[in-house]
This record gives structure tokens, C-alpha cells and sequence, in this order.
């Protein structure tokens, strides 16, 4: 039975459930899913820096939900507190090589045993333990996957998302171009588990001569 939440209380981590969905609740949960997008960092006016608004993020879920493999977590009280979802990547590694030219020999290798899965987003409503339910949902949904290395990339001039992230746990190899967009991007993984972290061990303070641009 859940706790119910009385006033402005909190909900404790005890309170916050995890829990898988299918593409069809997935769908179904898009109206909700994109208010959560909306709330998960409202802009203060002097940032510089906009996310994409409520349309183009529909518009990236449902994309996401088409690809093979489309996994979802999300975390409810009694209401929606956050999510995280993406796919796993495809053993020939065209993800990387579109985005990115030539891999690092450890990535290569993960990616070629199909020990991938890109986060596309982990949304977290704003309470103070958001930093414990976004760690669990990440380690929820790469368990799940059994994958190895979490992968994603972000705008680098979303600040607020690089930090968040990086205090997850989120590994940053440095800057990539993607020309059709005209957008500099930050490349982050997160290895699950100290044998991948192993591996990776200084990719983070290597990246410029791994990353051609």
C-alpha cells in the first residue's frame, strides 16, 4: 500500500515506486510524460539557455517508441514523479558512427556485443531526493537491459542537464558536431558495473584524440 502524501509533504523514497511500461501504456502516457518534461526544470528568466518545448519532446517520444527495443521506466507516488527511457544500440555501432566517427576500442567493443542502450531522457519532477530517484531509475532501466554502458548526449549548452547528469555519474567524453542540426553536443556514458568502468578508465581525460570531430 502507498503512503499518501498530505499537503506540501514530500514524497520519501520508501513512497516512490519503479515501475516498467510497455510502448502501448507508454503512448498512453504521453500527455503526462510531456507535462512531466515541462515541470521536471522550469527555466528561471535570466538562463540562457531553452530547451526544446512540449511538441518537439512528443515528438521525440514518440520516434523513440517505434525503435526496436524501446524500453521505459517510470516513478510514481501518487501521481507521476519521473521517467527514463531509450533503446538499445544496434551491434554495427551506426548510432555512434553517424553521430561521431571512429570509436574508442573499449565502446567498439561494447557496442559490437550489443551491451549498449541510449537514455534518450530521464526526467525527474523537482522534490528534494530528485538525485536518488533519477540514480535509481537509471540503474532500473540499464539492469533491466542488462547493458553494460549507458550512452546519450546533450546539447552543450544545456548546463543544467551536463551537471546533473555528471553528478549521477555520467562520464563526459567531450564535444561532438552534428552538422544537421548545427548543434555542439556533450557525449556522456555511464558504465554499469566496476568491470566496464575498468575499461573506460581514462576515456574521460583522453577524449580529443579518441573523438575526431
Amino acid at each position: 500500500m502507498s503512503a499518501k502524501l498530505r499537503g506540501n509533504e514530500s514524497p520519501t523514497m520508501d513512497a516512490v515506486r519503479l515501475r516498467r511500461v510497455n510502448r502501448r501504456l507508454a503512448q498512453d502516457l504521453s500527455g503526462q510524460l510531456a507535462d512531466l518534461y515541462v515541470d521536471s526544470r522550469e527555466t528561471s528568466p535570466g538562463e540562457a539557455y531553452r530547451r526544446p518545448g512540449r511538441r518537439h519532446f512528443l515528438n521525440r517520444l514518440a520516434s523513440d517508441i517505434r525503435r526496436p527495443g524501446f524500453a521505459m521506466v517510470i516513478a510514481e507516488t501518487d501521481r507521476l514523479m519521473g521517467c527514463a527511457f531509450g533503446f538499445p544500440l544496434r551491434s554495427d555501432g551506426v548510432w555512434w558512427l553517424e553521430c561521431y566517427g571512429a570509436l574508442p576500442h573499449s565502446i567498439e567493443q561494447l557496442t559490437e556485443s550489443g551491451s549498449v542502450f541510449a537514455i534518450t531522457d530521464i526526467l525527474v519532477r523537482p522534490h528534494p531526493q530528485d538525485q536518488d530517484v533519477a540514480r535509481r531509475l537509471q540503474e532500473r532501466l540499464l539492469t533491466d537491459q542488462q547493458a553494460a554502458l549507458g550512452a546519450t548526449v546533450v546539447d552543450r549548452a544545456d548546463r543544467p542537464t551536463l551537471t546533473a547528469l555528471r553528478s549521477w555519474g555520467w562520464l563526459d567524453l567531450g564535444e561532438v558536431w552534428r552538422p544537421i542540426s548545427a548543434t555542439v553536443l556533450r557525449v556522456l556514458v555511464l558504465p554499469v558495473g566496476r568491470p566496464t568502468a575498468a575499461r573506460l578508465e581514462g576515456l574521460a581525460h583522453d577524449a580529443w584524440t579518441r573523438w575526431p570531430g
